[in-house]
């Protein structure tokens, strides 16, 4: 699946709000819940939460995927965000995150979930990626260039 399919720019958000994992794991279900009033926002909290229980996804050099599969989520939906300051996550290397890409697939989606999901880690393991995303001004610009970074990589 393309970062282009998965993304959109209401999910796109640059500086979100959260001094804390579940703060910022919260700040993202409701923006997708007000993007996708089907799904329950305390839902898509519990289940991001439920499943950083099982081991961290912050995977390193500031990066977090939070990612469920989701009764009632009948496609895959990404959220890109940016933090600052970066907030301790647990991850792999002990450094705070401050560029996540949650992402939430149909329940029933295992293999689409695995594949989308090492996507996304490719993507994120190149630096200038990185450094571009967190260059972001505006949440139009942090779109514009992950989509722009997609299409190159």
């Amino acid at each position: 699946m393309t970062l282009e399919a998965l993304l959109s720019p209401r999910l796109s958000l640059c500086h979100l709000a959260g001094s804390s994992k579940k703060k910022l794991l919260l700040n993202i279900a409701q923006a997708i819940s007000e993007q996708y009033p089907d799904l329950d926002s305390d839902t898509v909290f519990n289940q991001l939460v439920a499943r950083e229980r099982l081991g961290s996804t912050g995977i390193g050099e500031g990066v977090a995927i939070p990612h469920c599969r989701l009764p009632g989520c009948e496609q895959p939906i990404g959220v890109l965000c940016t933090t600052s300051p970066a907030v301790d996550f647990d991850a792999i290397d002990r450094q705070p995150v401050d560029l996540l890409f949650a992402l939430l697939v149909p329940e029933d989606s295992e293999q689409e979930h695995l594949d989308t999901l090492a996507e996304i880690a490719a993507l994120f393991s190149d630096s200038r990626v990185r450094e571009k995303l967190r260059e972001a001004t505006t949440s139009d610009d942090l779109y514009a260039l992950a989509i722009n970074s997609a299409a190159a990589a």
